[in-house]
């Protein structure tokens, strides 16, 4: 709650939820703040990027604002990494570099889940 996060469901899981979710989002955004979202849907097990979710596509749809893609470089292997959907037992170092890779902003009439990912995968790199 300090960091202003935004608990969010599938349609399927809680569809109160979600729409409550696209509110704040909607409400932050007109607000002229800056929401970072994990389009992916969930937490990789295994360090490659999984398809982006149509989330974004909604987010933009009810409130057209530039999207900044930004990739983490160096998670995999840490602390946080998720092996199999469980915590590594023996991570890389709980001190591990971690680098956030920032590109230039998106017109929203630019932005589709299916460029969004590609942009992010390119500014990842292969450093996972």
């Amino acid at each position: 709650r300090t960091a202003g996060t935004i608990p969010i469901a599938s349609a399927k899981e809680d569809p109160e939820m979600l729409e409550k979710a696209y509110e704040r989002i909607d409400a932050y955004l007109k607000d002229g703040e800056v929401v970072c979202i994990f389009p992916e849907g969930r937490i990789t097990d295994n360090g490659d990027i999984y398809p982006f979710k149509k989330g974004i596509t909604r987010i933009i749809e009810r409130t057209p604002v530039p999207v900044i893609p930004m990739a983490l470089r160096g998670l995999w292997g840490s602390f946080f990494s998720r092996w199999g959907g469980v915590a590594m037992r023996y991570p890389r170092g709980f001190f591990s570099r971690i680098a956030l890779e920032i590109g230039a902003p998106w017109l929203p009439a630019t932005v589709t889940p299916e460029g969004l990912q590609a942009k992010v995968a390119e500014i990842r790199g292969e450093w996972k």
